[in-house]
């Protein structure tokens, strides 16, 4: 860490940054941290608030899942701030630090395991490389605005000096005075106590304690305010808007986990553009409630929700077998389809499927009816069949009614993201 403290020229180059980066790393403070220090580090070397680098955190860590690995590096190479040097250069016998050797090896293979993890387990496609190139992209440009602030002072290593032995032979501590100087020559031999010197003059007399001002309730002035939030703001609902068209345009990429994917993405550029221009912190009120959105769609009850089909009450009720769809798809709302109105005929299949509301299919009382019946969170009851809960099983099979096999052949698949699903005969 010699150096540290040393403000840098121009950094010329790539290398030549990652090289003064190193040198003058963040140093984890014992003040303000929430767990390792790693954001209050980060913050308090750029000038940032460490606010805005924990909401970047968590931002990666739901975008690509690189945010865990991010800090554990962080807790395993940035040195405290009384540390000689980082819990991985004490492993290789390089200093001193507060992070134990044992420690240091559990870090490195948490870093492995859940860097593995986000790359290859996210659930946005290439999240995990993509959140990772953001923060190094983030780290590398701030430090080539910011480097040259805050830089660290260097910790001095600790040296061993020899105890004072005092005068006894075996005497191991300091328990005996040290010898006093030898006493100079007075050319004059003269004693000091008849020497005729002038009096001292007397103190100054204390100022009198002038009264204290008014305080003046003007505020500080402050720069010009940045755009950055507002323009990041007015991107991200433009993303979500040509994402949610894509969709219903029928791009099946183009999901709910995408498109808030996505959002977050932008809010996270915004947040690295705002450290930079000292603004965007109002994106951590867009930023925090996207993600727990995010982490909530990720569950099985919302793995499939797709944001095609509209919104309200759907009630169809076909008269013939040219009205009957393929597929009936919703969005939010409730469907009830009513098949009862057909008359028999030919063999027939459709397809319900509705992201959150309830669905009610209701078929004549004697046709046959092959089904598959699926919720992600709810009831699902099909001609007397039932279950209930989060992620059970689809229910399948046949039922052909009171009278046996013989009626109207009808083939359906009703599932459900959030919502009851029922199939009865009229």
């Amino acid at each position: 860490m010699s150096g540290a403290s040393e403000k840098p020229g121009v950094l010329n180059g790539f290398e030549e940054t990652v090289k003064d980066f190193w040198v003058s790393r963040p140093r984890r403070p014992h003040a303000g941290r929430k767990l390792a220090g790693v954001a209050a580090a980060i913050g308090y070397r750029y000038g940032i608030d460490p606010v805005v680098v924990r909401v970047a955190l968590i931002v990666t860590t739901v975008f690509g899942g690189f945010g865990v690995p991010f800090y554990l590096l962080g807790w395993l190479f940035l040195p405290g701030e009384s540390d000689e040097v980082s819990g991985f250069e004490s492993l290789i016998g390089r200093g001193r630090s507060s992070v134990s050797p044992a420690f240091a090896v559990v870090l490195m293979v948490l870093t492995v395991v859940s860097a593995g993890g986000s790359i290859t387990g996210s659930w946005f496609d290439g999240g995990g490389l993509i959140s990772c190139a953001l923060i190094a992209a983030a780290l590398y440009l701030l430090h080539r605005a910011r480097g040259h602030e805050n830089r660290p002072a260097p910790v001095a290593a600790r040296t061993s000096y020899p105890a004072f032995t005092g005068n006894g032979a075996f005497t191991m501590t300091d328990t005996a005075e040290a010898p006093s100087p030898a006493r100079g020559w007075d050319p004059l031999a003269a004693d000091p106590a008849g020497w005729d010197l002038p009096d001292a003059p007397p103190p100054p007399e204390p100022q009198p304690t002038p009264p204290p001002r008014a305080a003046h309730h003007h505020g500080v002035q402050r720069g010009p305010r940045s755009k950055v939030g507002s323009a990041t703001f007015a991107l991200a609902v433009v993303t979500a808007g040509a994402g949610v068209l894509a969709g219903l345009n029928g791009a099946t990429w183009f999901d709910a986990q995408h498109i808030v994917g996505l959002v977050l993405g932008v809010v996270g550029i915004g947040l690295v553009a705002g450290a930079f221009a000292r603004g965007g912190r109002g994106l951590i009120g867009l930023a925090i409630p996207l993600a727990i959105v995010g982490l909530v769609l990720t569950t099985a009850p919302f793995k499939d929700f797709d944001v095609r089909g509209g919104l309200g009450d759907l009630k169809p009720t076909p008269h013939s077998l040219a009205e009957v769809q393929p597929a009936y798809q919703h969005a939010a709302g409730d469907i009830r389809l009513d098949l009862t109105e057909l008359p028999e005929g030919a063999p027939y299949a459709t397809t319900v499927s509705n992201g959150a509301g309830d669905t009610t299919v209701i078929v004549p009382s004697n046709a046959d009816v092959t089904f598959d019946c699926h919720t992600g969170a709810g009831e699902t009851s099909c001609f007397g069949r039932s279950s209930d809960g989060v992620g059970e099983p689809a229910l399948v099979g046949t039922d052909n009614g009171p009278d046996g096999p013989g009626g109207q052949k009808i083939t359906l698949k009703v599932s459900n993201n959030v919502g009851n699903v029922e199939v009865r005969r009229d």
